[in-house]
């Protein structure tokens, strides 16, 4: 498995985490839905960008990665509202002060499903 393999492997199981965090019932941690959804998109940039040879830093912000990105491939411009919606949760969803619901979970959820299913044929991967 190459480098690019390894960041999308795991981005996609961020997904799955997010995603079954967001059904549960019993118990659940819708922030650490939202915390996850945010991992999801963050490595998928940082896979696109690493198949691209376009470096970056070890940050969190999805913006500024996204922006990085733009300088040569403009058209990611169209992941700004789901990317700006998983931004607030790399750190608050971590610590107190953030009680996330449930349709926060699912929308986070549906905006890193959004940013995968575009950068995956990017990449040259099937949706």
């Amino acid at each position: 498995m190459n480098e690019v393999q390894e960041w999308i492997a795991f981005a996609d199981g961020d997904l799955d985490t997010a995603q079954r965090e967001a059904r549960v019932r019993v118990r659940p941690n819708f922030n650490a839905a939202c915390f996850h959804a945010h991992q999801c998109a963050e490595k998928y940039l940082k896979g696109f960008m690493l198949s691209q040879a376009i470096p970056f830093e070890k940050i969190h912000d999805l913006l500024k990665l996204s922006a990085q990105i733009q300088e040569r491939f403009p058209e990611f411009v169209l992941l700004t509202e789901w990317l700006g919606l998983l931004n607030q949760y790399p750190v608050a969803a971590r610590y107190p002060g953030l009680e996330a619901t449930r349709q926060e979970a699912k929308d986070a959820v549906h905006a890193a499903k959004q940013v995968r299913d575009f950068v995956r044929p990017r990449i040259n991967l099937s949706k």
